[in-house]
């Protein structure tokens, strides 16, 4: 398998395990409706596992742009494959999208919410305030990218790390990101991905779901800017700390 195939693999499995869970959340009559944020943030760990599990011997399992910027910041990944990376993630995160609407789509038509529909695509904030909302985005991201980068000693980008610990490899990640949803997330939904949040509210906006509500466009762009913002600052301080010991 390519360093591509498995960044779209693998993203494919975290959208469609981390949408499939906020689906069985928030839309009627679902077997799980209304069981709340530690049903969502505990299967949206895991998903993360099952990513990296599956693309992690063949690509490193960024998974996220945030990640492969920050590695390539970090000096451990080559600017020049970020590019076809993020592509992947892109197409692996639309694709997952497009299967969780298929699976639910019954649960869709029987909903009313629009806001929730969309709310299985993307993010939204509790309180709308651009500032402490990209602030969110940016501690979150700068906590996922900064622990991930001692986790695999900054070698997110050599797939023997992950090779080499087997599941158990991405098992502290998954638990990363659970712990980040739980403390972290109440504000924004914790996208601290751009690729995770973009990829599915395009869908969003392309597929017929029925009341469905505006894309928000407006505030798309804070889970973009925010987790870059957050990774970069996360490898610099890393490379500031492995400079000064």
């Amino acid at each position: 398998m390519t360093p591509f195939v498995a960044e779209i693999i693998g993203t494919f499995f975290l959208i469609l395990l981390g949408g499939g869970v906020v689906a069985n959340v928030v839309l009627k009559g679902t077997k799980s409706n209304d069981h709340g944020w530690m049903v969502i943030t505990t299967a949206w760990g895991f998903a993360v596992f099952v990513g990296v599990v599956v693309a992690g011997p063949y690509s490193g399992a960024h998974l996220n742009p945030a990640v492969s910027i920050g590695l390539a910041i970090a000096g451990k990944f080559d600017w020049a494959i970020i590019p076809s990376y993020v592509l992947a993630q892109f197409i692996g995160a639309m694709l997952g999208a497009i299967a969780v609407w298929l699976v639910y789509k019954d649960h869709f038509d029987i909903s009313e919410d629009g806001e929730s529909k969309r709310a299985i695509f993307c993010t939204s904030p509790a309180i709308r305030n651009w500032k402490t909302n990209i602030f969110s985005e940016i501690i979150g991201t700068f906590t996922l990218v900064f622990v991930i980068l001692y986790f695999t000693n900054a070698s997110l980008s050599e797939p023997e790390t992950i090779i080499g610990l087997g599941s158990l490899g991405a098992l502290p990640v998954a638990i990363l990101v659970w712990v980040i949803g739980l403390s972290l997330g109440g504000t924004t939904g914790y996208a601290i991905n751009p690729a995770r949040d973009l990829g599915p509210r395009i869908i969003h906006s392309i597929l017929p779901i029925k009341d469905k509500a505006s894309n928000d466009w407006s505030y798309a762009w804070i889970p973009i800017v925010g987790p870059i913002i957050g990774a970069s600052a996360a490898a610099i301080l890393m490379l500031v700390l492995s400079n000064s010991i």
